[in-house]
């Protein structure tokens, strides 16, 4: 069991995240006294519920004052239930605590549940961060396998491949075919082999409907389902005041490099030098974007591309402090490597440039800062990227 950097509210909260992140565990680890457990992934507890919401109600009610906490497991399932949550908070002055986990937020958004009118927090759980682990972290197979805690702590690469292919089987069959996300399975299939491919790429949407052989607003729908079941993310265009044309179109980046291997087939071999590189690149945002979370710093990410491809591959963004990053999964920096941050530090676009790459100094070129990734990872904890410089 690794402790997770995820620190326990003190009020109630949803717990949002991908399937096989820890949420359960965590739960378990933090709030194993809860009063009240209810799992609605088990069809007995699901069915009793659907036919009675009210019984929820009663139940806190024959709790004793010093058990103030209820989890709702899976509570996506079932959100009629969160009117009664919502009632037992007003009507106890938020006596109880409800911690309620969830895999998607879909069927919430489109059921337009209710989200308890901010009397509840939102928290998000992510893979195993390279911070959690520690010196049992091996970036080779954070690439490979990915950081899913199942992948990281089973101990034969037999195993991790084999969680993995179950990863993709359950997340078709639970979130896609049971709550009848799409039309065609096959279709969507395609479509994930497809944005497996395209993982950190720009997006062209009639492309990728003309390799899957469906609609574009398939495509589009596609890709919403893979952010509201948060198995993937957006990052955003950068607008900056640098005198030229930037690209507009958005990235998509799965949350896991393991399970982005599994999408196309990969996960069995070797990652080649080129696929390293994007890996290594993925790994780091996805890093960052979890422990922006964690830390509750409220940054916002973006990249920067010009036409002619000058390229920042991160912009982490606080209010109007901007901090550039450039990622590469080299041992030796270059400074070539620099040339779209020094474009944004010119322009006054960012405060600061940093690259990340997996030698082991810090060294400076410059208004650019080389940081070696473990060291990035900590810096990124503290919140020193969107921290006065």
């Amino acid at each position: 069991m690794y402790a997770r950097i995820l620190d326990l509210p003190e009020k109630s909260f949803f717990l949002f995240g991908p399937r096989g992140t820890g949420k359960s565990v965590w739960l378990e680890q933090r709030l194993g006294h809860a009063a009240l457990i209810i799992n609605l992934l088990k069809s007995s507890e699901y069915l009793r519920y659907k036919r009675d919401p009210s019984i929820l109600a009663r139940e806190v009610a024959a709790l004793r004052e010093d058990q103030p906490w209820i989890i709702i497991d899976e509570v996506q399932k079932l959100p009629e239930l969160l009117d009664e949550v919502h009632s037992l908070l007003f009507e106890s002055g938020h006596r109880y605590r409800f911690a309620l986990s969830g895999s998607s937020a879909r069927k919430l958004n489109r059921s337009h549940a209710n989200m308890l009118a901010g009397r509840a927090l939102l928290k998000r759980m992510f893979p195993l961060s390279l911070l959690e682990v520690g010196e049992d972290y091996s970036l080779q197979d954070a690439l490979r396998y990915g950081r899913l805690p199942l992948s990281v702590t089973s101990p034969a690469r037999t195993d991790k491949v084999e969680f993995l292919d179950a990863y993709l089987e359950t997340y078709l069959k639970e979130e896609i075919q049971q709550e009848a996300l799409v039309r065609s399975l096959d279709s969507f299939f395609r479509f994930l082999s497809v944005a497996g491919m395209m993982n950190g790429q720009l997006l062209n949407i009639a492309n990728i409907a003309r390799d899957v052989g469906v609609a574009r607003s398939t495509v589009q729908g596609y890709f919403s389902i893979l952010e509201d079941t948060l198995l993937g993310w957006y990052l955003p265009a950068y607008r900056n005041k640098a005198k030229v044309k930037e690209v507009a179109h958005a990235k998509f980046y799965l949350f896991d490099c393991g399970v982005q291997r599994a999408l196309v087939g990969r996960h069995r071999d070797e990652p080649s030098p080129v696929e390293t590189g994007a890996l290594f690149e993925s790994f780091v945002l996805n890093e960052f974007r979890a422990l922006n979370s964690w830390r509750a710093h409220g940054a916002q990410f973006f990249y920067w591309r010009t036409e002619a491809g000058t390229e920042v591959d991160l912009i982490w963004k606080r209010g109007e402090r901007a901090t550039g990053f450039e990622i590469k999964s080299f041992t030796a920096w270059q400074e070539k490597f620099n040339k779209g941050l020094n474009v944004l530090l010119r322009a006054g676009d960012i405060e600061q440039g940093f690259g990340v790459y997996r030698g082991d100094t810090v060294q400076k070129f410059g208004r650019v800062t080389v940081l070696p990734y473990r060291m990035a990872m900590e810096m990124a904890r503290e919140g020193s990227f969107v921290s006065t410089p």
